[in-house]
């Protein structure tokens, strides 16, 4: 018996964007990217939770996407057309990855050991755009082996087989975090900060963000303007206890299960008031806010 494969499977320095992201661009971000790319800057997005980092992330990734080679061992594959585009390696940082993680390590095959590249050695073998999501959960022992990926060498040196990769043509190198979230334990390292450009992220004006949730929940234009209006309010209540305004994201959930039929009160109050606080007070003043904007 054989069942259907029913999902897709890349390595991970072959997965490409194939279909344009949505994205609305609020400034000049997408200069900015494109400039740092042809110039081999690498570059650090900053902003809070669910403002639209990884989505121009993966829209810059298709829109810089060209034929590009990957090799697999001594063959190499791309040369038919069939493999097309800027591969993105997304990793996502937490307080127990370790150097290994991204550079690679030897694991037990039977009786011998094998070396498996990491994604950040992968990324810089495949030209890949390689982006480290949230970099300060990260330990900064960690984050310090990018450090010569960043500047004129761009080499990744891997010291267990004493070998030093040279970035392929393509490969840049992208952090993000969330400076909401900053402390002294988990802030980044100015060695590591001044090696990037920084390109600042913010929730969306009115305008726009009632245009990307009408768009990705498919909601009317009254809906989403009023969880957008919605979100502006809710993001005031930052100087009354909630530790962080409403993101673009939940208010696109909120959106589509409208879309679905929940009532909009419902919506808004799991996807937006419960995921934002467990603080009673505080969840009361949000539902006030959804209650004189939302019907």
């Amino acid at each position: 018996m054989t069942t259907e494969q029913t999902y897709r499977q890349y390595a991970i320095e072959e997965y490409i964007v194939h279909a344009e992201p949505f994205y609305v661009p609020v400034k000049d971000e997408i200069d900015l990217f494109q400039a740092a790319y042809n110039e081999k800057i690498p570059v650090l997005l900053k902003g809070p939770t669910g403002c639209g980092k990884t989505r121009f992330i993966e829209y810059m990734a298709f829109k810089l996407s060209h034929p590009v080679t990957v090799i697999r061992g001594a063959k190499e594959s791309g040369d038919d057309g069939n493999l097309q585009g800027r591969p993105l390696v997304t990793v996502a940082c937490h307080e127990d990855l370790t150097a290994s993680d991204l550079v690679g390590r030897y694991l037990l095959e039977g009786d011998s050991t094998r070396w498996i590249d990491g994604p950040l050695t992968r990324a810089v073998k495949a030209g890949a755009i390689c982006y480290l999501d949230e970099i300060v959960e990260a330990r900064k022992d960690t984050t310090v082996l990018i450090h010569p990926l960043t500047d004129h060498r761009r080499i990744l040196p891997v010291e267990k087989l004493g070998q030093i990769v040279e970035a392929r043509d393509g490969f840049l190198l992208v952090i993000s975090y969330n400076p909401g979230y900053q402390s002294a334990l988990k802030d980044l390292k100015h060695s590591t900060r001044q090696r990037f450009m920084a390109v600042e992220f913010g929730y969306p004006p009115r305008d726009l963000e009632t245009k990307i949730i009408a768009h990705e929940s498919q909601v009317s234009e009254a809906i989403a303007t009023d969880l957008a209006k919605l979100g502006e309010k809710v993001r005031h209540l930052k100087e009354h206890g909630l530790a962080e305004g409403v993101s673009t994201r939940l208010l696109i959930y909120a959106g589509r299960l409208i879309h679905e039929g929940i009532a909009a009160r419902r919506a808004c109050q799991v996807a937006i008031v419960w995921a934002l606080t467990d603080d009673h007070d505080v969840q009361r003043s949000i539902e006030e806010v959804v209650s004189s904007i939302v019907e």
